[in-house]
């Protein structure tokens, strides 16, 4: 009885998706160390060619909750200069009865501020196409015969653009960046059935790392997503960093009230989640990490939380020539 009632929640929210047309981009927690999954500009940011793999399960314990991964690699054409970044970043997402499978191909020009090269700011653009699938057969309708749910499995494989500026410092960085510049020009049909198409989302990031003391610094960091349908979304993280190997922290996710948005319902959630993340680097070239969502939401009485494990690999060039360490 238990698993029809978690089956029964997750059908409602995706029922929800398909009449609403739209869904948010993917989630991460470990925001900060897959800066080119939020942001084109961030491509070669650390130089050497590095392997970034995140998965995380969300909403364990509820049939078809939320699955993401992510793999992606990138780093610098000129080791010179470093003022040209590329990137390949693929995406599978997966919710209930729908998948979204997306690649990515990524280039940012790398402006040099500084003679020392501690400082950059980065112009990026992402190229590539996505392919959305809905199962039909997965969903439960409540009318019979709802022309809205398709009698089968449908896909359709759409280009897109995403855009972003990204700038650093040893000590700062700032990101703003959006995604999904092609979706409202598209058309939402295949075989006459409904397809859920992307909504154009916007990031706006920022942090920094503050000594404390010998060996203890503290990273604060902050992510704004916005696709003016649904809730504003902040995610606030901080870390404390031990001898630069050690990253423990914590990240609470909410809903703001951002502007008036007369489409949502007033009776709508805003507290959402709060992560536990711990991050080491056992070697200078690798790097993995873990955080754990504990939900805030209404959900937490069907679900056990949510995992996230991410992993980097750094393949050092030659002609070493990172002159600041790179945190972010």
């Amino acid at each position: 009885m238990a698993g029809k009632r978690k089956f029964i929640v997750f059908i409602g929210i995706a029922l929800l998706a398909v009449k609403a047309s739209a869904q948010q981009t993917i989630q991460f927690s470990q925001y900060t160390f897959n800066g080119l999954a939020i942001n084109p500009a961030y491509a070669g940011y650390k130089d050497n060619w590095t392997v970034n793999l995140s998965s995380r399960f969300q909403w364990v314990g509820i049939n078809g909750a939320p699955q993401t991964e992510t793999a992606s690699v990138d780093g610098v054409a000129n080791t010179d200069n470093s003022n040209v970044g590329l990137g390949l970043i693929v995406t599978n997402d997966r919710l209930g009865p729908e998948s979204t499978t997306s690649a990515y191909a990524n280039y940012a020009y790398r402006l040099q501020l500084d003679e020392s090269d501690t400082r950059r700011l980065c112009f990026g653009i992402g190229a590539g196409v996505m392919q959305y699938s809905l199962n039909g057969s997965a969903l439960i309708a409540t009318d019979a015969g709802d022309a809205d749910i398709p009698a089968g499995s449908v896909s359709k494989i759409t280009p897109d653009v995403r855009f972003g500026l990204y700038y650093y410092s040893p000590s700062f960085y700032v990101g703003a960046s959006a995604f999904n510049l092609l979706s409202s020009t598209l058309v939402n049909t295949t075989n006459n059935a409904p397809i859920v198409s992307q909504v154009r989302t916007f990031y706006l990031t920022a942090g920094a790392m503050l000594p404390l003391s010998d060996g203890i610094d503290a990273k604060p960091s902050f992510m704004v997503k916005e696709d003016f349908k649904g809730p504003t979304n902040l995610d606030l993280t901080n870390y404390f960093v031990f001898d630069k190997l050690v990253w423990v922290g914590a990240s609470y996710r909410t809903g703001v009230a951002a502007w008036n948005k007369s489409n949502l319902q007033s009776s709508l959630e805003n507290q959402d989640a709060v992560a536990a993340i711990a991050q080491i680097s056992v070697s200078d070239n690798f790097r993995i990490g873990y955080s754990y969502d504990f939900t805030l939401t209404k959900l937490a009485n069907y679900q056990s939380g949510s995992h996230e494990l991410s992993i980097s690999i750094s393949f050092p060039n030659k002609k070493q020539r990172v002159i600041s360490p790179r945190y972010f």
